[in-house]
């Protein structure tokens, strides 16, 4: 996806992965995985994230897989934001450099639930628990993501 993500104190842009389906556990979050692709909040500029969540790793525990860089011009620029899904490691990168990267342990779904299909969402929130820890600047706003292209693509089977 090549996009240009708002910033501001306040704002929590992200582009994430939740499941079609709550099949294992509890039937809810996070049993059944999240992958962020790209998570931005405003009052921390240009530090991009990417992370997975689920019933073993995630930041309620503060043990999520998580995946951290530095983008100087990340809400005044459009970047490829990427990411590549296979049934042993989720990756992600920024502009075609790897900035994070998680491994299946083959421990069973808890700590790997990545092995149906997830749908993508693209969301800029206000405030919130993470977005809204250093309050919110009202004149900051209005904000927007600006998307240029989303493209997703399925490997062939081995």
């Amino acid at each position: 996806m090549r996009a240009r993500i708002p910033g501001g104190r306040g704002t929590w842009p992200a582009i994430w992965m939740l499941p079609d389906e709550n099949t294992y556990g509890n039937h809810s979050w996070p049993d059944n995985g999240e992958i962020d692709i790209m998570e931005h909040v405003g009052y921390d500029p240009n530090v991009i994230h990417a992370s997975t969540h689920c019933k073993s790793y995630y930041f309620r525990t503060n043990n999520q897989k998580t995946g951290v860089t530095l983008v100087p011009d990340a809400t005044t620029a459009f970047h490829v934001y990427a990411i590549e899904w296979t049934p042993e490691t989720i990756t992600a990168e920024i502009d075609g450099q790897l900035y994070f990267a998680a491994r299946n342990e083959g421990t069973g779904w808890q700590a790997w639930p990545w092995d149906k299909p997830f749908h993508v969402l693209l969301n800029v929130a206000v405030g919130g628990e993470w977005g809204g820890q250093k309050g919110i600047d009202e004149a900051a706003f209005p904000q927007q993501m600006l998307v240029d292209y989303v493209r997703i693509y399925q490997m062939k089977k081995r």
